[in-house]
């Protein structure tokens, strides 16, 4: 099989990247010219320089994208803008919307066979701690970030093409873990290091996802997925303070104390101003503070297991493979 990835040099890219050569595929990674391209080191694949936000207007990304597909078979679309707080929206639109019409437009053009969307549990919107499965309709009529926005806006493009007959089908990560996490690492370096003492909303719920699990739920959703179909993946979830406790098992490092709630609205709404007004972003604001205590999705993953077979390690699997190699080099 020739595979394209967008995004080739992230998180989730490069681990799908990995797995397809593992498999013998040959890849075509999509990459920026300016990316950090350190997570490829060592991988044999085709690199082409394309901007997906640019891609979808004439110019040099837009043609190297086009280019990019002549002779695929399936396209993975993992690139995006993927952050909270005090976010440049305007890029992530470009980045999220626009780069997945343009990844949509170029793969019809090109006739590949079919199209791998990395969309996220998130475009349900807030479930209020109901568990869901890919069957529920969003009932939450505003959104909670310009992240929320924009991939609600990306998965309606994608939904539009399959109605079209274009052979897409999406699947929906929960919390995507791993080593080399560019979100929950830091956090967890912090805490092996004995420094982390608080922590906010020991309750959040996260859903949980090894990242190696999630690339190869996106190969499975190739070779099986029904086009037009959405498939949630996560392997289950577990509440902030869980998660600690599990990392304190296999470190005797002490969980960290839950922040007071009151005390960590007042501060996030301060250094919230604070960071608009200095464009710097803050490690808490109201944005943040929304989606640690006031939001809260749950959800089934049967229909992966069941349809595409799909075995994920479990929650508690996944963070003990995270924290035992890093907790020797500690």
């Amino acid at each position: 099989m020739k595979a394209l990835v967008t995004g080739a040099n992230g998180f989730t890219g490069s681990h799908l990247v990995k797995a397809l050569l593992k498999r013998g595929d040959s890849v075509v990674g999509i990459v920026r010219q300016s990316s950090d391209r350190a997570r490829l080191a060592g991988c044999s694949l085709d690199l082409v320089y394309s901007d997906i936000a640019d891609a979808s207007q004439p110019g040099a990304s837009r043609a190297a994208l086009h280019q990019a597909m002549a002779g695929v078979d399936v396209v993975f679309h993992t690139a995006a803008y993927v952050e909270l707080g005090l976010v440049n929206a305007a890029k992530m639109e470009r980045v999220n919307v626009e780069g997945t019409r343009a990844v949509l437009d170029a793969a019809q053009a090109a006739g590949v066979s079919k199209l791998v969307y990395c969309s996220t549990i998130g475009i349900f919107g807030d479930t209020q701690g109901r568990t869901i499965d890919e069957t529920f309709q969003r009932e939450q009529t505003s959104f909670s970030s310009a992240y929320d926005r924009t991939k609600y806006a990306a998965q309606q493009l994608v939904d539009r093409a399959a109605a079209t007959g274009f052979p897409v089908v999406s699947v929906l990560p929960s919390g995507i873990f791993g080593s080399d996490d560019p979100h929950f690492k830091p956090v967890l370096d912090s805490f092996l290091k004995g420094r982390l003492k608080l922590w906010a909303g020991g309750g959040r719920i996260t859903g949980i996802v090894h990242v190696d699990d999630l690339a190869e739920a996106m190969i499975l959703a190739a070779e099986r997925g029904r086009s037009g179909d959405y498939y949630i993946i996560s392997a289950g979830d577990l509440s902030t303070r869980e998660m600690f406790e599990i990392f304190s098992q296999e470190t005797q490092i002490p969980p960290p104390r839950d922040a007071p709630e009151p005390l960590v609205r007042v501060v996030a709404s301060v250094l919230d101003r604070v960071g608009r007004t200095f464009a710097w972003q803050p490690p808490i604001d109201n944005e943040r503070v929304h989606y640690v205590y006031d939001r809260c999705v749950r959800v089934d993953a049967k229909k992966a297991r069941q349809e595409l077979g799909w075995t994920p390690r479990s929650p508690e699997e996944t963070l003990r493979s995270l924290v035992r190699p890093l907790a020797k080099r500690a």
